[in-house]
């Protein structure tokens, strides 16, 4: 049976395989070696979330230590993605970084909590929901790493960073369609403009207003950027 106790025992050679593979992306002659570096990485630590899925025989998505597990497992996943796609030798680096903060929080804080689960949490749609925002916040905290970038450097990289909000904003989408359903089968309304569901709403607001900005004004790029930022 897995526990938090034993996260570091995952989480070291996870870091350690997505460290090495942020190294060999940034001397350009090793891409092949830095992808299949991170994706050892990620079923290193995607072992970790499942073993624990099982312990707790429930998603690990009740408390803030488990939702930080997935984001340290989608930001390389994001990473990988937008390297083997636009090969931006930095970006694993990057990710890395933002995924070992969320690790070392969780192994110097970790939040042990009974395995049972509220009766509003045991719903067929709450495990769809949270893991489809974790991964759509991690592309657009990709997309945002990447438009600081062009702030600073003025290079080219709006089409990776107009795509990313895209798919960001498209799993926004369905994680609030899910939210909703869920909400109905558990408190009878899809909607009630509660503070989750208000922050949920002016998210995915921002970004839709980002994706209009970059339709309808493209000429506009510093003020758009400066906005999704």
């Amino acid at each position: 049976m897995v526990n938090w106790t034993e996260l570091w025992l995952f989480a070291l050679p996870a870091l350690l395989c997505w460290a090495v593979a942020a190294l060999l992306s940034l001397r350009g002659k090793w891409q092949r070696s830095a992808c299949l570096l991170t994706i050892l990485g990620l079923f290193i630590f995607g072992t970790y979330i499942a073993l624990m899925w099982h312990s707790l025989e429930r998603p690990p998505l009740r408390t803030m230590g488990e939702t930080r597990l997935w984001y340290s497992f989608f930001l390389p996943l994001v990473g990988l993605i937008t390297f083997i796609r636009w090969r931006y030798r930095w970006i694993l680096s990057f990710s890395t970084l933002l995924s070992a903060v969320f690790i070392c929080i969780n192994l110097l804080k970790p939040e042990i909590h009974s395995k049972v689960m509220m009766p509003a949490l045991q719903s067929p749609w709450f495990a769809p929901h949270v893991i489809i925002y974790m991964f759509a916040y991690a592309t657009t905290g990709v997309a945002t790493l990447i438009a600081i970038w062009q702030l600073c450097r003025k290079q080219g990289q709006l089409a990776a960073i107009d795509n990313l909000i895209r798919v960001g904003l498209s799993f926004i989408t369905i994680g609030m369609l899910f939210g909703a359903l869920w909400a109905k089968e558990a408190w009878g309304t899809y909607w009630s403009w509660d503070p989750k569901e208000t922050w949920a709403a002016a998210t995915w607001l921002c970004y839709l207003i980002y994706v209009h900005l970059r339709i309808s004004r493209p000429a506009m790029v510093r003020p758009t950027l400066l906005w999704l930022v």
